[in-house]
């Protein structure tokens, strides 16, 4: 089984802005057009099986749309059955119901949240990303961060490994997700500081832009446990993601954990 843990959509009206504008900060050639309904029959063509979709309110006033937006798509099904798309909702700790809003989110059964500080324009160690963070801890819910370099904040950097362990420590039944193999273009950091301590990374963009040496020492030094395949499509393909991780001289229980093995323990 593969499910990839890391990938975005949009309602098609947004998908139809976002999309080109991203584009255009990036670089890159989008993968998909950034719609739910592409996004799915791109997967299914790429092989893969469950998809998790992340979704960001990067403003306070976009909460309840994209949670919404979130719920709708999620536990979405191919058969009738076994669902082929999870998703996250966000909160915005600018918004004054962000944590009401976070409360929504659990009854809504969306298993985490997505935040993106740079995106945001919030710091990690916001107050009321604080009281989130310990709402979450105590839901078992997981939250998913941005961590390291994104072209969108060029000058920024909000979510890095000193940062990541200092709320890691601070909330250590927080079951965190850095995204980017724990921070894009900061991978001496993470090994020096986060490999280790029980946070997750998923491998988004690592296959373009991380020495295979270096991902293999992370995920060794780490624990297969802890890490979580992901693409960031549609900025980064599943296909080419999972080429470099079967590559690596990994045992085949290794890559079944990374493959799928963590995610469906997370989501369940």
């Amino acid at each position: 089984m593969l499910i990839d843990f890391h990938t975005h959509c949009f309602p098609p009206k947004v998908a139809e802005k976002a999309i080109p504008h991203l584009a255009s900060i990036c670089g890159q050639t989008p993968l998909t057009d950034g719609t739910f309904d592409d996004t799915r029959e791109k997967m299914r063509a790429w092989g893969v099986d469950r998809f998790l979709a992340l979704n960001i309110a990067t403003a306070p006033k976009q909460q309840t749309n994209v949670n919404n937006f979130a719920a709708s798509i999620d536990k979405e099904s191919a058969d009738g059955s076994n669902y082929v798309c999870r998703a996250l909702g966000s909160v915005h700790a600018a918004a004054a119901d962000a944590l009401e809003e976070l409360q929504r989110v659990k009854e809504l059964g969306l298993p985490g949240l997505k935040l993106h500080p740079d995106y945001q324009g919030v710091e990690m160690d916001d107050k009321t990303l604080l009281e989130a963070y310990d709402l979450c801890s105590q839901w078992d819910m997981f939250c998913v961060f941005h961590a390291g370099f994104d072209p969108v904040s060029p000058d920024v950097t909000r979510v890095f490994p000193k940062k990541a362990l200092e709320i890691h420590k601070q909330f250590p039944r927080l079951k965190m997700v850095l995204a980017h193999m724990g921070g894009f273009a900061r991978w001496d950091q993470v090994e020096e500081l986060l490999v280790g301590t029980g946070v997750f990374f998923d491998t988004s963009l690592a296959p373009a832009h991380m020495p295979p040496e270096q991902a293999l020492r992370i995920i060794q030094n780490h624990g297969a446990e802890h890490i979580l395949f992901g693409s960031d499509c549609p900025w980064g393909s599943p296909e080419e993601g999972a080429r470099y991780i079967d590559a690596l001289p990994l045992t085949s229980a290794q890559k079944d954990r990374i493959f799928a093995g963590n995610a469906l323990e997370l989501l369940k």
